[in-house]
């Protein structure tokens, strides 16, 4: 909670004090592909192939159109898989753990010069809402799991978190301001699943946080 505060904080003061030009605001339109893990949740873990898709908003921030506040909207797919090389043809290792969540990352984005083709990176706290999670191919052991289990997948954790925090950071390349590819690593900052920390068991992973963390790349295209 205090990571969250403290990023807020700084979020705003950075609004505050830039010059800020909502009459210039440009709108666009982004999707891509993303390759998530949770850290120390599911065993076997392995990771996720997903997609993101949403909007944006490029709010200038000088008077050399160079620095942005980079608001986005997003349906971001996510979670972990049970694909771990070490446990093919396993129980578990076809499972997939879906989390799949409307997200709403606050980029503080750079070009770096004012050229019209050029690369940026951009970094800002993400604020992802649960829409819903679902679970395939659970194995049938209960390796180990959270004690609340979901209703319709027996032995399988509770449910994720309905509100995940995060720290996102990007790097891309824009064409004449309009057409942008961008890679995007995105840090889970509050635990995915709380419920698996109080399960029983030997595994010193368990008791660890669950960090879910996203990589992902795609296209932005930006309307005049």
């Amino acid at each position: 909670m205090r990571k969250i505060i403290l990023s807020s904080a700084l979020l705003a003061s950075v609004l505050l004090s830039a010059q800020i030009d909502f009459s210039s605001t440009r709108f666009g339109a982004t999707a891509g592909a993303t390759y998530s893990r949770v850290s120390n949740a599911h065993n076997p873990s392995g990771a996720r192939v997903s997609f993101y898709g949403g909007g944006l908003a490029m709010i200038p921030v000088d008077n050399n159109d160079q620095f942005y506040i980079q608001p986005q909207i997003e349906y971001l797919g996510a979670g972990e898989s049970g694909k771990d090389k070490d446990f093919k043809g396993r129980d578990g290792y076809d499972a997939i753990y879906a989390n799949n969540y409307l997200s709403v990352p606050v980029y503080f984005k750079g070009y770096f010069s004012e050229a019209e083709s050029e690369f940026f990176a951009m970094a800002g706290p993400r604020f992802s809402f649960l829409i819903d999670q679902k679970v395939t191919d659970a194995p049938t052991n209960k390796p180990f799991y959270g004690l609340d289990e979901l209703p319709e997948y027996p032995g399988v954790n509770g449910k994720a978190t309905s509100f995940n925090f995060g720290l996102a950071f990007g790097l891309g390349f824009s064409f004449k301001r309009q057409l942008e590819l961008t890679a995007r690593y995105d840090l889970g900052v509050t635990n995915t699943y709380k419920n698996l920390m109080n399960e029983p068991g030997t595994d010193a992973n368990i008791a660890k946080k669950k960090s879910e963390q996203i990589l992902s790349l795609g296209l932005s295209y930006i309307f005049q």
